[in-house]
């Protein structure tokens, strides 16, 4: 790749012990599956418009459970953003799904077990998931109810294992899809230490890339099928590409110092991050995987601690982002629970709505996008508890209709 050093990856604490063409002794995807009902609960959302910037807040839930939405780059909504996924401690929850059409809750909860890890297919509603030991696939038909106080609507899960973990081998928190659906990126613990593997979604056949003594977030990128991201310990960027044999590279040496957190892939082969280079400075940043060139999309705070007295400056920094696909937006949090948006192409900032959290102490926002760009998820405390919400961008950030065919999903805004 030019402009970027491959270089050994010790120093990040990653061992590079590559195997090339080894295949793991999983076994393979049953040709049987299985369909069964889910139950579905009655609505439980509340609406409101945020008390500062007017915008609309759907709350998907609103009972005492502790409810979270799926991290930030993982998808949590099914292609056809009829339902949106979260986790939930509900009796009969872990992974639970909010109907639009109807309000209605659904328990993706399949009659062998919890689904552990869970992202939404790019195409088919579609939801990949670990029930240990097995990485299965569950396609969803959902049958909306006329009127659910007289009826609930109708969910039905297709199950299909993918493939069967061996004893002693186990899925940490990566399960990730490839951008043409072939394979899945898996992250596993094994005896012999932590591994970076990928699984053909028909076959089961499953390879083991590389292996690192520490990797998280594990990510494909979201236009090249062939790209990987983990996080390091030391370097935290580090970018595998399976078409050039897996091996890992440092994609951004950072200096002493520095702080680089919460990467997640974008448009154009790119990656936006949170970092800065002084203390209590956070900007969102993009860098683009084959030169190194890092860019701010969105500028952070900083003033000398000392000076500063208080943390009221981290509401100007941000914490986790998550460009959406079509490469318009960048959505942001802080530790105050605020979610802004970028324009992608003018990086003009719009506060979406504010006060999701408390400093110092709760779940973060950790927001995520829909398919189609027009609305984010997230965590809220706003109304005591853990609930997920719904945040609508308003009709009058996005482009003009005469400008929609300006954005290209997987592309750049051109």
């Amino acid at each position: 790749m030019k402009g970027v050093k491959t270089k050994m990856l010790h120093k990040s604490g990653i061992t590079l012990l590559l195997l090339l063409a080894l295949f793991a002794s999983v076994a393979p995807a049953r040709a049987d599956a299985t369909s069964y009902r889910l139950a579905v609960l009655p609505p439980e959302h509340k609406l409101m418009k945020d008390p500062i910037t007017g915008v609309d807040l759907l709350f998907v839930s609103a009972s005492s459970a502790k409810d979270h939405n799926l991290y930030f780059h993982q998808r949590s909504w099914i292609s056809d953003d009829s339902m949106v996924l979260f986790r939930s401690d509900r009796p009969g929850g872990k992974l639970m799904g909010y109907l639009f059409a109807t309000g209605e809750l659904v328990c993706l909860t399949t009659p062998a077990g919890a689904l552990l890890c869970p992202t939404a297919a790019w195409e088919g509603n579609r939801v990949y998931a670990y029930r240990p030991p097995d990485i299965v696939e569950i396609a969803l038909t959902i049958e909306p109810s006329a009127d659910v106080t007289k009826a609930p609507s109708t969910v039905t899960a297709t199950e299909r294992v993918i493939c069967t973990l061996p004893a002693g081998t186990g899925l940490n928190a990566g399960l990730t899809e490839n951008r043409d659906g072939t394979l899945l990126g898996l992250d596993l613990s094994r005896p012999d230490g932590q591994w970076v593997a990928v699984a053909d979604v028909r076959s089961g056949e499953v390879r083991y890339v590389c292996q690192f003594t520490f990797a998280g977030h594990l990510q494909f990128s979201i236009t090249n099928p062939n790209l990987m991201s983990v996080a390091g310990t030391k370097d935290r960027l580090v970018v595998i590409d399976l078409s050039q044999g897996g091996q890992p590279r440092i994609l951004h040496h950072q200096v002493e110092g520095e702080f680089v957190t919460h990467e997640c892939w974008w448009i154009n082969d790119s990656l936006t991050f949170c970092g800065g280079y002084r203390d209590k400075e956070s900007h969102v940043k993009v860098i683009d995987v084959h030169t190194g060139e890092v860019r701010i999309v969105g500028a952070g705070a900083w003033v000398p601690w000392a000076e500063s007295g208080d943390d009221v400056l981290n509401r100007w920094n941000w914490w986790h982002a998550a460009g959406h696909e079509s490469g318009r937006w960048i959505v942001a949090d802080n530790w105050y629970g605020d979610v802004v948006v970028f324009d992608g192409e003018t990086t003009q900032m719009h506060r979406l709505t504010l006060g999701h959290r408390r400093y110092g102490g709760g779940l973060h926002p950790e927001p995520g996008w829909d398919r189609s760009g027009r609305r984010v998820v997230f965590t809220s405390e706003m109304l005591g508890g853990s609930h997920v919400c719904v945040a609508t961008i308003p009709d009058e950030w996005r482009p003009d209709p005469a400008d929609e065919g300006l954005i290209i999903t997987g592309g750049a805004i051109k």
